[in-house]
């Protein structure tokens, strides 16, 4: 039975894309625990806070992890608390004032996350926007999922990125050589030309909400 637990739980890693150091960090352990767990069988049985972490993960049911007959549940175990990042004053048309607080966190499935193709929990913030630059794709008052996990643009995504002092969002466009466009999806707003060293980026956009009115 044990055996079958190591063997689905390294299946379900591979087949996510995941390793088994972020897993590992998923659980809140040392980076080797699972590799330890699955190749060498320490710990012979995962905890049940683990074992139901893994399954919420996973979205499958604790049977397969050596857990309780089942379907797969989403449990408040499984959601990430993400912080929101209050703003202050507005920054100016689409852009962002300066961080000031934070104030009550989002909590958003783990899943969801992992299909975002995000790492690096962490490393997320919620922001919201200011003006109407990015309209109609965002709006005044949006909020937006920040990864500030990542180390260089992606061209054609919606980035945060500081400029002249201020915090902005902008989609990041390749405008040949070393020159990139920052443009606002409002077409009444023009497109910024920069050389690639001069943006300081603080992260992709990956996720938008909104309340409806």
């Amino acid at each position: 039975m044990a055996d079958d637990v190591r063997t689905s739980l390294d299946a379900l890693i591979r087949d996510s894309g995941e390793d088994y150091s972020s897993i590992s960090r998923l659980l809140g352990r040392n980076p080797a625990y699972i590799q330890q767990f699955i190749k060498r069988g320490t710990p012979r049985r995962l905890a049940e806070e683990d074992r139901l972490k893994l399954a919420d993960y996973f979205r499958v049911a604790e049977d397969r992890l050596g857990g309780r007959p089942g379907p797969a549940q989403i449990s408040p175990a499984s959601l990430i608390a993400i912080p929101r990042i209050e703003i202050g004053a507005s920054a100016g048309p689409g852009g962002m004032a300066e961080i000031e607080e934070r104030g009550l966190p989002i909590g958003f499935d783990a899943a969801l996350l992992r299909d975002l193709g995000i790492r690096r929990p962490a490393a997320l913030s919620i922001i919201s926007v200011a003006g109407d630059s990015m309209e109609p794709t965002l709006r005044n008052g949006d909020d937006i999922l920040v990864d500030r996990g990542i180390a260089s643009p992606q061209w054609g995504a919606i980035h945060v990125l500081r400029l002249d002092d201020m915090l902005v969002v902008k989609r990041l466009l390749r405008d040949g050589g070393k020159n990139c466009l920052i443009r606002s999806d409002n077409p009444a707003y023009p497109d910024i030309r920069v050389n690639d060293s001069s943006i300081r980026l603080i992260g992709r956009v990956l996720w938008c909400g909104r309340r409806l009115v």
